[in-house]
C-alpha cells in the first residue's frame, strides 16, 4: 500500500568538481593525484505533488572503484560518462516510494543492465568498467534521492527510516543468513541506528604509502601551505589518537618495516589505535598470519593497539573465496571493497570476515542495508572514507554516527586536500578539521542532510548532465 509521502524523480542535475591533491595519496599500486567529485541535484515529488530538491556528492575515486595497468585518463573518462549517462537513467526510473525503496530497485532492477550496456558499447575499451565503479558513480544521485526526501518532509533524513514513512519492511530487501535466528519481518532501518548519536567522532587518520614519516625524508618541495607534512606533526596538531596504515600487501619485508616506522611514532606520541589497510593485494591469509604473529611476539605494544585488520584480499569475494578465520582468529577482519551489497557480507560472514566497512560512495542505501544485516548477525561496523570532501563528507560522517562503529570514523580530506571545503568549512568548521582527535558535526541541522547548502559560498560550474523535469 501507497503512502502519501512516497516520492517519485522527475529530473536531475550533474556537476563535475575538479580537485587536486597537495600531496599524493597511493592507492596499492597507484597513485592518486587529482580526482573528480561529481554533484548531482535531484527533484523529486510526492503523491500530491509538492517538490523538493536534494544534494548528494562523491569523489569519483577511480584508482579504487576500477584497479587496473590499463592507463588512469581512459578509466577515469569512462567512469564520468557512464555518471553522466545515469542523469537520464535516474530521471526517468518511474519507482515511488521511500528512498531506500526506490533506491534498492534502481541498484536490483536498472543499474546492472545499464552497467552492461555501457560495456558492450563499441567505445568501451578493452576492459569493461566494474561493478564498484557503477556503485560510486551511482552514489550521488541515490545520496541525493535521500536528501530530497528529507527536504521534501522538513526532517532529517535519519528519521525518516522507520514504519511510519515506509511501503516495506526490511524482509523485502535482506535475508537471513542460515541458521541465524536473525528476522528482519517489521524490522526496519531505524531500529538498528543508534538512537541518540554522539556529535562527535573520533577520527583516523589515513598514512599513505607515500606519507612523509621522518624529518630526513623531506626534499624542499612539500607544500608550504600552513598544514602539516609529517605524521608526528599531524598527531601533534590535530591530537590524533587512530592512525590507519596503508601497506603493499605483496613486499612483506617493506609492510612490516613501515608498520614498525608508522608503530614507533604511533607509541612516542601517544596513539591508541592502529588499523592495517592492504588494499586488497594479498593472496594468501598466512601472509597477513605471519606479520600479525610477528607483532605479537616480538612488538606486543603494537599488537595489542590494533583495533582491526582491513581487506586484505581481492575485492571480488565471489570469485577469491578465500577461507580467512586464521587472519580473524587473531585480529577482527574487515570487509571494505568486497562489501558492494548485503549479499556479499552474508557471503564474507561464511568466509570468516568479522566486521563491514561502511562507504556512503557505495550509496546510502546499500550502506544501510549492509548495516541492518551486519548488526542482526553480530558483526562490527567501520565507516570508512574515499577521500570524502565538500559535500561528500556530510552524510560520510552522519552514516557513522547513527551506524555506531567499532571507534569512530576514518576521515582524511583535509590532509590530501583541504582548500577544496573551503566554503564548506564555514558553515561546519568541525567537520572540516580535527582537533583533539576528533571531528564535530553538531553544526548540521534541519531537514534531509542538514548540509544549511544555502549557506555556502560555493559557485558551480555549468551542468555536465541535466535530464527530466
Amino acid at each position: 500500500m501507497s503512502k502519501l509521502t512516497d516520492v517519485h524523480v522527475l529530473g536531475a542535475r550533474l556537476y563535475f568538481l575538479p580537485v587536486q591533491t597537495r600531496v599524493p595519496l597511493k592507492f596499492g599500486p597507484e597513485t592518486l593525484t587529482s580526482v573528480t567529485c561529481a554533484r548531482v541535484c535531484l527533484t523529486v515529488a510526492d503523491e500530491a505533488g509538492r517538490r523538493a530538491q536534494g544534494w548528494g556528492e562523491t569523489p569519483l575515486s577511480v584508482q579504487w572503484v576500477w584497479p587496473s595497468t590499463m592507463a588512469y585518463e581512459p578509466r577515469h573518462q569512462r567512469l564520468k560518462a557512464f555518471t553522466q549517462r545515469l542523469a537520464q537513467a535516474w530521471s526517468q526510473f518511474s519507482m515511488r516510494g521511500h528512498p531506500l525503496e526506490i533506491g534498492s530497485d534502481f541498484l536490483e532492477l536498472q543499474l546492472p543492465g545499464l552497467l552492461a550496456g555501457f560495456n558492450r558499447e563499441p567505445q568501451a575499451g578493452p576492459e569493461a568498467m566494474p561493478w564498484l565503479a557503477a556503485l560510486v558513480g551511482c552514489s550521488a544521485y541515490d545520496l541525493a534521492l535521500h536528501d530530497a526526501y528529507g527536504q521534501l518532509l522538513g526532517l532529517p533524513v535519519y528519521q525518516t527510516y522507520q514504519e511510519r514513512f515506509m511501503n516495506r519492511d526490511l524482509a523485502a530487501f535482506l535475508a537471513p543468513a542460515e541458521g541465524s535466528g536473525a528476522s528482519f519481518h517489521h524490522a526496519y532501518p531505524g531500529q538498528f541506528l543508534v538512537p541518540q548519536p554522539p556529535t562527535q567522532l573520533r577520527a583516523w587518520h589515513l598514512v599513505g604509502g607515500l606519507d612523509l614519516l621522518d624529518p630526513s625524508e623531506l626534499t624542499g618541495r612539500e607544500p608550504a601551505d600552513g598544514h602539516p607534512v609529517l605524521l608526528a606533526d599531524w598527531i601533534e596538531r590535530d591530537g590524533l589518537k587512530c592512525l590507519k596504515i596503508k601497506l603493499r600487501g605483496n613486499a612483506a619485508a617493506w609492510d612490516r618495516q613501515r608498520f614498525l616506522q608508522v608503530g614507533r611514532i604511533a607509541l612516542e606520541k601517544g596513539v591508541e589505535w592502529l588499523s592495517a589497510d592492504f588494499n586488497c593485494t594479498v593472496t594468501e591469509p598466512a601472509y597477513v598470519n605471519e606479520m600479525l604473529d610477528y607483532l605479537r611476539s616480538e612488538q606486543a605494544r603494537l599488537y595489542d593497539r590494533i583495533l582491526y585488520v582491513e581487506q586484505p584480499f581481492p575485492y571480488d569475494l565471489e570469485k577469491h573465496r578465500i577461507d580467512v578465520h586464521s587472519v580473524s582468529s587473531r585480529k577482527p577482519l574487515f570487509l571494505d571493497e568486497s562489501a558492494h551489497d548485503w549479499r556479499l557480507v552474508r557471503l564474507g560472514r561464511e568466509l570468516g570476515w568479522t566486521g563491514v566497512a561502511l562507504k556512503t560512495c557505495k550509496t546510502q542505501t546499500s550502506a544501510l542495508l549492509s548495516a541492518c544485516w551486519a548488526k542482526a548477525h553480530g558483526l562490527a561496523l567501520m565507516v570508512q572514507d574515499l577521500t570524502n570532501p565538500m559535500l561528500a563528507q556530510i552524510p560520510h560522517v552522519l552514516l557513522a554516527a547513527h551506524a555506531g562503529t567499532i571507534m569512530g570514523v576514518e576521515t582524511n580530506a583535509m590532509q590530501f586536500y583541504p582548500e577544496a571545503s573551503r566554503a564548506e568549512a564555514v558553515i561546519h568548521p568541525g567537520l572540516y578539521c580535527r582537533r583533539q582527535g576528533v571531528v564535530d558535526w553538531g553544526t548540521v541541522a534541519g531537514p534531509g542532510f542538514g548540509y544549511r547548502l544555502a549557506e555556502m559560498g560555493r559557485t558551480l560550474p555549468e551542468p555536465a548532465a541535466t535530464a527530466g523535469e
